[in-house]
């Protein structure tokens, strides 16, 4: 027989724990206790992770500094109007060649198309997230992302290589969205040697965790002569 299930306190003020009997837990009418007891993880929790954004801090230290040492000289000349003082020679010389040269004088060009390069390689800035040797991993939590840099995966990806029975010498190259493989091959047919590379390496970039999976392209050849 088993215990009672309830706690119920004895006639000395301790109370009894609930014990359960053996057959209960043979026959499946105890509680199950093989599940862990975590939460599982919510569904939406999982996803593909966007590329990183770099923060640009050079590009943005360099405007920020052209920036105030324009806004500074233009103060300094209208503090220097404002006193009495005539204006900087180089404001008043910029201002004349200005208003005297045509819009289509060499010069006014040339500075037009430097000033909209640059304009433009802001704009570029501003709206690309940078950070391309970072491979974004899959995000389990939402607090919490990874990326993996491309030379670690190329290295993980040849290592993998180099296991395949026949394969002398390896290179990878991990972009975003293809990994190359060459591999060199002095024994074994070249067919069973892709055969395997395809099948150990498609095992390896899943391996790797990356929320968008690179595609393969593998070469295999001989080893070229000596001499």
């Amino acid at each position: 027989m088993s215990e009672p299930q309830g706690t119920q306190p004895s006639e000395d003020g301790t109370q009894r724990l609930p014990v359960l009997d053996k057959r209960e837990t043979e026959d499946g009418n105890g509680p199950d206790r093989s599940e862990s007891s975590a939460a599982p993880e919510p569904q939406g929790e999982r996803g593909r992770g966007g590329r990183f954004w770099s923060a640009r801090r050079v590009p943005a230290g360099i405007v920020a500094l052209l920036l105030l040492g324009l806004t500074g000289l233009f103060l300094y000349d209208i503090v220097s109007v404002r006193a009495g003082r005539p204006g900087m020679a180089w404001r008043r010389e910029l201002a004349r060649q200005l208003a005297e040269r045509p819009l289509d004088d060499t010069w006014v060009l040339v500075g037009a198309g430097i000033a909209a390069v640059l304009g433009l390689w802001l704009l570029i800035l501003a709206v690309t997230p940078g950070l391309r040797d970072v491979l974004p991993m899959r995000r389990t939590h939402t607090d919490v992302r990874a990326g993996l840099h491309r030379d670690a995966a190329a290295t993980a990806l040849r290592d993998r290589a180099m296991e395949v029975a026949g394969v002398q010498s390896a290179r990878v190259r991990v972009r975003r969205r293809r990994a190359r493989v060459r591999a060199v091959s002095h024994f074994r047919e070249l067919d069973d040697v892709r055969t395997d590379l395809d099948a150990v390496l498609a095992d390896a970039v899943r391996g790797l965790g990356l929320s968008r999976p690179p595609s393969l392209s593998v070469r295999v050849r001989r080893p070229g002569r000596k001499g």
